[in-house]
């Protein structure tokens, strides 16, 4: 009984994470933040390519939310806002390095 209680445990948890993540641009907006120093709006708008404005705003927006982000707000003309990982957005970036290596070792 307890192997059946852990295994739904470890569900919940995956089902937590891809809730959290599982928006359609997100894991692209924490790699480019994290890997490629890419902070502006503007610029991870341009780097993604395909994204609207809004759907930027809203995935932004749940990030930080949901802590992996912290939006710095400079209070300048023309808007001037730049993202940064938090303590919890930094502890997953060991994860991109996992699923890259995956990626190479199983995908064509």
């Amino acid at each position: 009984m307890k192997k059946s209680a852990l295994a739904v445990e470890r569900c919940k948890t995956v089902s937590t994470i891809q809730k959290i993540l599982g928006g359609k641009w997100k894991i692209e907006i924490l790699y480019y933040i994290g890997f490629r120093d890419v902070r502006r709006f503007g610029a991870l708008r341009r780097q993604i390519g395909d994204i609207t404005e809004s759907s930027l705003t809203k995935q932004l927006r749940e990030l930080e939310a949901d802590g992996f982000l912290i939006r710095h707000d400079f209070q300048e003309v023309p808007p001037h806002v730049e993202y940064e990982l938090t303590g919890l957005g930094k502890s997953f970036l060991p994860v991109f390095e996992h699923m890259k290596q995956w990626g190479e070792e199983n995908l064509p």
